[in-house]
């Protein structure tokens, strides 16, 4: 063990509370429709929106400005049950996340739908996939949000991509030189779950190992997780070419 190695670190795999204002939010080409729909509430053509979009692509922010402006309650699908559908829609305006996840009651959520057009409340609802893509069996429902309204955020251009890192990094305060984000970049999927899921990694091996975030550490971070190849023999921390 080399004399002048700093001491490890425990590094506590704590929640990091994320900032879902609509100040926080980036807009960029891959997710400018969807934002133009939230802000275009309450002109909406129809009272349900439904929003698509892969895991960690922004849904539940948008959601969540959403649910701000119309003061909207939000829920899991998971949670629309037939006993709770009247109580869902009794505070005007509603958020159902998550609809293409396993344990939704599809004929509940068919009755609610009704009782909110019935009522004139607004529902915005979030789903991973497109509706024809997550295996909905009842057929009223599936047909209903056919019909309904939709937008989804497509996967991030480059600009979006680094803009993001950057914010990540600035949430967890890091402060990290442009060229890890660049090698971060060139390497990882487009994909800002993806992103979310490199720089929490890389922030516990900082914080575990007592060093910064350096080019170096960022390519073995990725050779870790099966990404990219790591970085070149012999860099340390101060030689970050």
């Amino acid at each position: 063990m080399r004399e002048n190695a700093p001491p490890k670190q425990l590094a506590f795999d704590l929640p990091l509370d994320p900032r879902y204002g609509r100040e926080d939010f980036l807009v960029g080409t891959a997710n400018e429709a969807a934002y133009a729909s939230i802000e275009a509430w309450p002109d909406w053509p129809d009272t349900v929106l439904v929003l698509t979009g892969p895991p960690g692509s922004g849904k539940s922010h948008l959601a969540s400005i959403w649910a701000t402006r119309a003061h909207a309650w939000t829920v899991s699908a998971a949670d629309v049950t037939a006993e709770a559908v009247t109580h869902c829609v009794s505070n005007g305006a509603l958020v159902i996340e998550d609809i293409d996840r396993p344990g939704r009651d599809e004929a509940a959520l068919f009755h609610l739908l009704n009782l909110a057009r019935e009522r004139k409340c607004p529902v915005l609802l979030t789903s991973g996939a497109a509706i024809d893509q997550i295996g909905l069996t009842v057929a009223d429902l599936r047909s209903r949000l056919r019909l309904a309204p939709g937008v989804a955020i497509r996967e991030p251009d480059d600009a979006l991509l680094r803009a993001v890192m950057v914010k990540l990094f600035v949430d967890r305060q890091l402060v990290v030189d442009l060229r890890v984000i660049d090698a971060l970049a060139l390497r990882i999927d487009r994909s800002l779950g993806r992103a979310r899921e490199v720089v929490a990694e890389l922030d516990r091996d900082a914080l575990g190992r007592g060093r910064r975030i350096t080019r170096p550490l960022a390519l073995a971070v990725l050779e870790r997780l099966g990404i990219a190849e790591g970085g070149e023999d012999g860099e340390e921390d101060g030689e970050d070419d």
